[in-house]
Parts: structure tokens; C-alpha cells; sequence
């Protein structure tokens, strides 16, 4: 007699918020569990210092907490800007290309018009620059993959590359000082370009930029035409077509839009937090954004605690690898432990697993 499996899978139709929300609470408190295990293991420190430590990292005072939101607001930004490409199928990995182009037109107007143009008026010119340099590195491999159906993951993926070279060639031009190759802050002492403090607050216009970015694609998505189309065309290409859809127009609408969201984050990195660039301007913050974006279903209120837990986490393992004397690479490898934690999450929220009942 052929025995059945002890458990079995299945996918599950539907799961109430408060059992999607205790799943997310439960594989980031075992991944803090098996993070306090990996530090102990290495340096034999108590667990609960090493807790205490994430929390100081990211919120252990008035700076580190600024520091914190200013970087949730930049993830946030790219995650909101990758949210229509990839809820419509297209597999946009070239966000940190489109950051770095975004960040380098705005540096470029930071260079050449700083001392002879009104702030207000370099900022808005640096804004749109920004967002046509994304549009246009978010377009050029649409229009290939509209006209020639090329495969977009690589090309955009390949198109982050010609962008750390573009910046590259651009710092030769820039350097401060020079032979440093690096351009240093810029207009550190007139601060022309720089997003105005407010209130006392140096981020004020990144939290008000990205509040309201937050709102509109979140209302964009879910109730304009082009967001109804934007799923249809996710869902299935051949339905669209037959709904009466022009699914090129559609993608490369969604994909302007993604880029041009992607640049402006790289606007408001140069113009609001960095005050430079470098070829290390997006950091990884591209590819991190797709697992907020995915894990948050596209959803841009969503994503607001997405990217805040991994910005916390991010710097808890940060602030513990220097704590306990550690290098750069053991902060990466407890981010590593608990984002690998936090993606299993989504497959209990995908699936469920039953224990089989006895048969005779």
C-alpha cells in the first residue's frame, strides 16, 4: 500500500491581513534569532546585547534615526518607481541604472549652473533633468523589447553598467579634488542645488517628495484607466490585445514612468542626502526595491514598512558587525539571513501546509 506524504502543500485562495502580518512578524523575529546565533557563534556575545545593538544601530539616536528614514525614503522611492514594470511582467533590474542617470544630470546642472542660476529655480531644472535621464535609460530597452521583443532583464540589467561607465567619464571632468577621483561634495559651502532645509529638517522635501509619490501610485494603480491596463497586460498579454489594448503603448508608458520615478530618486540622493556622485550612488538600493515592491504586492503604502524593516535591519546589522568588531562583510551576510528570511515568509503566504489525515 503506497503511503502519502506527512504533510502536504497547497496554494492557498486567500489569507486574512492579520495572518499575512503575523507571518512577516514571526520570520523576522527567527531571523533575529538565527542572526543572534550566527553573532554568538562567531564573537560569543549574549543575544539580547545583540538585539539591543540592531535597535541602536537604527534607532539609537535623534542622527541615526534621521539617517534611517532619509534611506527608508530613497528605497521607498525606487520600490514605488518598480512597481508598475513589474506588476505588468516587465522585469526592470536597470533601476540603479536609471538612479545613477537620474544623479548624474542633477550633478552635471549642481556643476556647470550653480553659481549662475536662482536655487529654486537650479533645483526644478535639476528635477527635470533627472527624471528625462531615468525616462530615457527606462525607455531604450522598452522600445527593443516593444519592436523586438528582446529580453528585457538583460538588457536592462546590461544598461547598468554603460551608467557606471557614463559616471565614470564624468568624474574625470569633475574631480575635487583633483586627482581624487572622486567629486567630493558639491557646492558644499553655497550649497546651491541642495534641497532647503524646513523646519529645521534636512529632509523635509525627500519626506514630502516621497509622501506624495507614495499617494499617487498607489490611487495611479489602482483606479486610473492606464493602471487597469497596466494589470490586464500583466495578466496576459493575449487578453489585452483581444480587450482592445495597445499593449506597446502601454509598456512603454509604464516603463517612462518607472524610469522617470527611478531618476528622481536619484535627484533626491544627490540633491537631498549625498550632495554628490559616484558610480556607488545607487548602491544596490535597485535591486533591494524589487524585493520591496514584490513583497509588497505593489501595494505603495505597503512598501512604507517594507522598506523601513529593512532599513532597520540593514542598519541593526551594521551597527552589530562594528559593535563586535566584525568586518563590512558580516553585516551583508545577517542582511543576507534576514531578507532570505523574510522572502520565505511570502511562501507561507502563498501556500499552506497541512499535515494529511490518516487513511487506512
Amino acid at each position: 500500500m503506497k503511503k502519502e506524504p506527512f504533510f502536504r502543500m497547497s496554494k492557498r485562495e486567500s489569507i486574512s491581513l492579520w495572518k499575512e502580518a503575523l507571518i512577516y512578524v514571526i520570520s523576522v523575529f527567527l531571523a533575529l534569532i538565527v542572526c543572534a546565533g550566527v553573532i554568538y557563534a562567531l564573537v560569543q556575545m549574549n543575544p539580547i546585547d545583540v538585539y539591543k545593538a540592531i535597535f541602536d544601530g537604527a534607532l539609537g539616536s535623534k542622527r541615526r534615526i534621521w539617517i534611517t528614514v532619509r534611506d527608508t525614503l530613497t528605497l521607498l522611492c525606487i520600490g514605488i518607481g518598480l512597481a508598475p514594470a513589474f506588476k505588468m511582467r516587465f522585469w526592470n533590474i536597470g533601476a540603479e541604472g536609471q538612479i545613477l542617470m537620474g544623479g548624474v544630470a542633477a550633478a552635471a546642472l549642481m556643476i556647470n549652473l550653480g553659481d549662475t542660476v536662482p536655487n529654486v529655480l537650479l533645483i526644478l531644472l535639476m528635477l527635470v533633468a533627472a527624471i528625462a535621464a531615468g525616462m530615457l535609460w527606462g525607455l531604450i530597452p522598452t522600445v527593443f523589447k516593444a519592436y523586438w521583443n528582446t529580453n528585457e532583464t538583460l538588457f536592462t540589467l546590461m544598461l547598468n553598467y554603460v551608467a557606471m561607465q557614463v559616471v565614470t567619464y564624468c568624474i574625470i571632468f569633475w574631480e575635487n579634488p583633483k586627482g581624487s577621483n572622486s567629486v567630493g561634495i558639491i557646492n558644499q559651502t553655497t550649497r546651491a542645488g541642495w534641497l532647503p532645509e524646513m523646519f529645521g529638517n534636512d529632509y523635509f522635501w525627500n519626506i514630502v517628495i516621497v509622501a506624495a509619490l507614495t499617494i499617487f501610485m498607489f490611487v495611479y494603480l489602482r483606479y486610473s484607466k492606464h493602471g487597469y491596463e497596466v494589470a490586464v497586460v500583466g495578466e496576459s498579454e493575449r487578453t489585452a490585445r483581444y480587450a482592445g489594448i495597445n499593449v506597446k503603448k502601454v509598456m512603454l508608458s509604464t516603463m517612462a514612468l518607472s524610469g522617470a520615478i527611478c531618476g528622481l530618486a536619484g535627484f533626491i540622493i544627490v540633491s537631498g542626502s549625498g550632495h554628490t556622485i559616484s558610480t556607488s550612488t545607487a548602491d544596490g538600493r535597485g535591486f533591494t526595491a524589487i524585493i520591496v515592491a514584490w513583497l509588497a504586492r505593489f501595494n505603495s503604502f505597503a512598501m512604507v514598512l517594507i522598506a523601513f524593516g529593512i532599513v532597520f535591519m540593514e542598519k541593526g546589522a551594521i551597527q552589530i558587525a562594528s559593535q563586535y568588531g566584525l568586518n563590512e562583510e558580516a553585516s551583508d551576510v545577517l542582511l543576507g539571513i534576514i531578507l532570505f528570511f523574510i522572502l520565505g515568509a511570502e511562501f507561507f503566504i502563498r501556500y499552506k501546509v497541512e499535515r494529511n489525515g490518516n487513511k487506512k
